[in-house]
């Protein structure tokens, strides 16, 4: 009976979240998708991990006085507009170079082999990916999802985690990054909700304790996104327009970064750099992708980049992590150009790679 009353609420959702998008000329299918238990899964990468999409509920509107933070401070603008703080750019950039390399904001490299018993790297990869749609559905900034990430792997470098509990810490390190970048975060019976009702409300609030404690409410560190922002607008200097579809190119390569372990041992500037490097590759695959300007700013030469290039490269053809399909999916629509569905060359000429003087815009 209690099956078949959960059965009939999945429905009435569904119906619900399918009239709402009718009404404001949305044509999206339900997603047909049931929500599970990310512990019950065997480590076998091709088991996709979902969840029932649920109607978003209307939070409260009530105003939270934000601190001002380095995503705030948009100091990557052109040096026509004032308001872009061009004249503080060198200093916050070295401020954020500085905290992007101490080692308490820095996950271990190798933590699921060093530190893990129970979590495997494909578990990881789920996980991330099941993240990106609750991030979907509670229309989150991007910024939450990659700190949401950063708190997940800072924490499994330190503690060792029964797979049972990797989900409910997922949820958990979302809810601490909302509360850190969100005007009206979700609650915590959202996040309770999305994973089925599988954790208590009392089971996530213990563990957003346990991640406050051993991440010592060091909540703010620059992400791969940080310096995205940065480097894609040099990078569109030598087209005529703005290129939406470079800068929302390189937000899909800075996802897919996300779902990869090997890129956990790069710094965030540098997996940012590479994603310059290859979205400009993708879209100009004749031209060399780096010049003097972008070395200079992002303080990478091209060999510096080869092999975190190669893996976004393997990512974006699938190469890698084919399986993992929600940010695939994300940036597959009209809003995002459809970045996820260009191709480019199978491979990259090794030229570009080489350290030779390199020409100005």
């Amino acid at each position: 009976m209690a099956n078949q009353e959960n059965n009939c609420g999945v429905r009435v959702t569904r119906l619900a979240k399918k009239r709402a998008m009718e009404a404001i000329g949305c044509q999206l299918q339900p997603a047909n998708k049931k929500r599970i238990v990310l512990g019950e899964l065997s480590n076998n990468i091709n088991q996709r991990v979902g969840s029932d999409l649920v109607e978003v509920k209307k939070f409260g509107s009530k105003k939270v006085k934000k601190v001002v933070k380095e995503r705030d401070l948009d100091v990557f603008a052109s040096t026509s507009d004032p308001q872009m703080c061009e004249e503080y750019a060198g200093d916050i950039d070295e401020y954020l170079r500085n905290m992007e390399m101490e080692v308490k904001r820095r996950p271990l490299a190798n933590y699921i082999e060093k530190v893990q018993k129970d979590v495997t790297v494909n578990m990881r990869g789920v996980l991330v990916d099941w993240l990106v749609e609750v991030a979907e559905e509670y229309k989150l900034l991007p910024d939450t999802l990659y700190l949401t990430v950063s708190y997940i792997d800072r924490f499994l470098s330190l503690n060792v985690l029964n797979r049972q509990r990797l989900q409910l810490l997922g949820v958990s390190s979302m809810l601490i990054a909302s509360k850190y970048e969100e005007i009206s975060p979700p609650h915590t019976e959202d996040f309770c909700y999305i994973t089925d009702n599988t954790y208590t409300k009392q089971e996530v609030v213990k563990m957003e304790a346990e991640v406050l404690k051993t991440l010592k409410f060091e909540m703010g560190n620059p992400t791969v996104k940080t310096f995205v922002r940065r480097f894609t607008r040099l990078a569109q200097e030598d087209y005529d327009t703005p290129n939406l579809q470079l800068e929302f190119l390189g937000y899909y390569l800075a996802e897919l970064s996300l779902l990869d372990y090997s890129c956990i041992k790069f710094l965030p500037s540098m997996v940012a750099a590479s994603v310059t490097f290859l979205s400009r590759f993708m879209l100009k695959p004749e031209s060399h992708p780096w010049n003097l300007e972008l070395e200079q700013l992002s303080g990478y030469k091209p060999s510096d980049l080869k092999e975190c290039v190669e893996i976004l490269h393997d990512l974006q053809s699938s190469r890698r992590g084919a399986n993992l399909v929600a940010i695939r999916e994300k940036y597959n629509q009209h809003k995002f150009k459809c970045v996820s569905g260009l191709s480019s060359p199978s491979v990259i000429p090794t030229s570009f790679f080489e350290d030779i003087k390199l020409m100005k815009i």
